[in-house]
């Protein structure tokens, strides 16, 4: 018996059609053979006049009558049976490699792709990114209570290991940022990236993995909480106390400042309160856990309770370096004034295009100055034309003159905001010859980028790939040391402090009480990420033991 795998192979196929057609046509010519050959033999008699036939003749005529009539009808039968026969091979044959199912027919439709198609590695490369980014945030958070009670010695395997998980994880950021400026452009080497993306979170995701049991060991909160919970409430009381601190610093840098100097710490110590009334609570019932024999139990709530306690610092530190980020960029603000009224001034000077091609040494800034032409020079020579070049300087003049006009005005100020503004207009024509300009450039990327990145901390619940993408990148350029690279820094970051404001608000409201109310803290915990949504006592989110559960795909607003 011939197997399915024989009969569905292409070569058998051709092979059978091959023979119904030959069988057509042998009997085709066996057909016309057989209407030929009786005229070939009869051909060549000469002809016999018959006068007065006998009736014996006359039968014997009739019968050659018939005999020839049947000669003529049996040939067409035959080639319309063969033709049939034939026809109905050929059709039965098409029709059972249309319906095929089995390997290698004819008709049996094209594999399924090995790999998802686009959209699905781009969903799942956002996914790896957000859960990668939170475990290496949650594991920080523990190396900081684990150090309390531990020396640098027992700590180092397990601070390397993390060293070497935000290695990947920073690499995959970059791979992710440059596929979102479309590099590569192939659609084949677009999948690539993504699937580079996937594996290097999965290998800072191994690298925890790789010293995950030796740290629950060494903590040992599953056999008894030890000391481990003295640190935690110890963290706690001093933090309940900064933050009456804090919203007094808060409450001072809003009356000597204007309103979007402090935007970026609106609301961070009433957050701050929040998370340490959640850490109350599961510092309570890991206590009341541990002396009823549950130590599991207990070592879950601990482990929330010092996520939430290490978010509500985040909060506090951010209205301190606020504060004292203020009070520097307010003592550059002149200095930085006065540089950019230097370039200006230099910039307007009788063109000598030599030195103007040849800027004296000095730090770099963001961009390089295009020489101002010369009245010998045709329009565009400089790298742009005369007019365009006065456009841009009286640009910088009305920016700086209405720069003077707000400090001299007495009124509340942004001396942040106003360093940017200086160092924005400035770019298009500074020579590198003020070297204030780019350390006003670096306090700005610094601010932005600090704000930005206490905001994706404390709101990782909700804050997709896109802005921790450029988040990422923001810190890679800051990190570089190149002043060129600081005012695409200060971009990147207030992007990336924009993109993961939308995804909050996209997110609502994440947690809300049996009788839709918010308990206990419980709404801003499952926000900062620190217990799931779906089982807020049992899932907590872990650094080093790795995720609850698969954290969902946010990609993030575009």
């Amino acid at each position: 018996m011939t197997s399915s795998l024989h009969r569905g192979r292409p070569r058998r196929a051709k092979s059978h059609i091959s023979v119904r057609v030959a069988h057509a046509v042998l009997g085709s010519a066996v057909g016309v053979v057989w209407l030929v050959l009786p005229g070939m033999t009869s051909g060549g008699d000469a002809p016999v006049a018959i006068k007065n036939p006998a009736p014996g003749a006359s039968a014997a005529v009739a019968e050659d009558d018939e005999r020839s009539t049947v000669d003529l009808v049996l040939p067409l039968v035959a080639v319309g049976a063969a033709g049939a026969i034939a026809g109905y091979g050929y059709l039965r044959r098409v029709r059972r490699t249309r319906v095929r199912t089995t390997p290698g027919g004819a008709g049996s439709p094209p594999p399924s792709r090995s790999s998802p198609p686009l959209a699905a590695l781009d969903e799942q490369a956002c996914a790896a990114l957000v859960e990668a980014d939170n475990r290496v945030r949650a594991a920080r958070a523990e190396l900081g209570f684990a150090g309390a009670l531990c020396g640098a010695e027992d700590l180092e395997s397990f601070r390397r290991a993390v060293r070497e998980a935000e290695t990947e994880l920073a690499a995959a950021f970059r791979m992710r940022q440059r596929y979102d400026e479309g590099v590569p452009a192939e659609e084949a080497a677009r999948e690539h990236a993504l699937a580079g993306i996937v594996g290097r979170c999965a290998e800072a995701g191994r690298r925890l993995d790789s010293v995950a049991g030796e740290f629950g060991r060494l903590r040992g909160l599953e056999q008894g909480l030890g000391e481990a919970l003295g640190v935690a409430e110890g963290r706690f009381r001093e933090l309940a106390g900064r933050a009456g601190a804090s919203e007094a610093v808060l409450a001072g840098l809003r009356d000597r400042y204007a309103p979007t100097a402090t935007a970026s710490v609106t609301g961070s110590v009433e957050q701050a309160k929040d998370r340490l009334l959640f850490a109350t609570v599961r510092l309570n019932q890991a206590r009341q856990s541990a002396d009823s024999g549950q130590p599991e139990r207990a070592a879950r709530q601990l482990r929330a309770a010092e996520g939430a306690v290490a978010q509500a610092a985040v909060f506090v530190d951010g209205v301190d370096r606020l504060a004292e980020e203020l009070r520097t960029a307010e003592l550059t603000v002149p200095a930085a004034l006065t540089g950019a009224e230097a370039e200006l001034a230099w910039a307007r000077r009788p063109a000598d295009l030599s030195a103007r091609q040849s800027p004296a040494p000095g730090p770099a800034t963001s961009r390089p100055a295009e020489p101002r032409p010369g009245p010998g020079m045709p329009p565009g020579a400089a790298g742009t034309t005369p007019g365009g070049f006065e456009v841009r300087l009286l640009h910088v003049d009305a920016v700086l003159g209405s720069v003077r006009q707000e400090l001299t005005g007495g009124q509340p100020g942004d001396p942040v905001g106003v360093l940017r503004r200086i160092v924005r207009a400035t770019a298009p024509v500074t020579s590198g010859r003020a070297g204030v300009l780019p350390a006003a450039a670096l306090i700005t990327a610094r601010t932005a980028t600090a704000a930005a990145a206490d905001f994706v901390a404390t709101h990782r619940g909700a804050v997709g790939a896109t802005a921790r993408t450029r988040l990422a990148e923001a810190e890679r350029l800051l990190a570089t040391g190149d002043p060129a690279d600081r005012p695409s820094a200060d971009l990147l970051a207030l992007e990336a402090r924009e993109l993961a404001e939308r995804d909050v608000r996209a997110h609502g409201n994440p947690y809300m009480g049996a009788a839709g109310e918010e308990t206990a803290g419980t709404g801003g915990a499952v926000l900062g990420g620190i217990v799931l949504a779906e089982d807020p006592e049992e899932g907590t989110p872990a650094g080093f033991a790795g995720p609850a559960r698969p954290a969902p795909a946010r990609r993030g607003p575009e």
